[in-house]
């Protein structure tokens, strides 16, 4: 699986971030990055964090 941030799409809400720290984090430039292409907690279902991003900015290939 392959997650990807638009930065030119990214308004830096912290919406991935809140869902997911540990495949997205806020950087300086208050965009989203991503730092694991994965993750291992239950919860969390990256194509359900991507329809919620506001912008569209995520991507989420299998």
């Amino acid at each position: 699986m392959k997650v990807t941030v638009d930065q030119n799409l990214c308004i830096g809400c912290g919406v991935c971030v809140n869902s997911c720290e540990e495949v997205f984090e806020l950087r300086d430039d208050n965009k989203c990055h991503v730092k694991a292409e994965s993750c291992n907690c239950e919860s969390c279902d990256l194509n359900e964090i991507a329809e919620s991003c506001p912008a569209g900015a995520i991507e989420v290939e299998e």
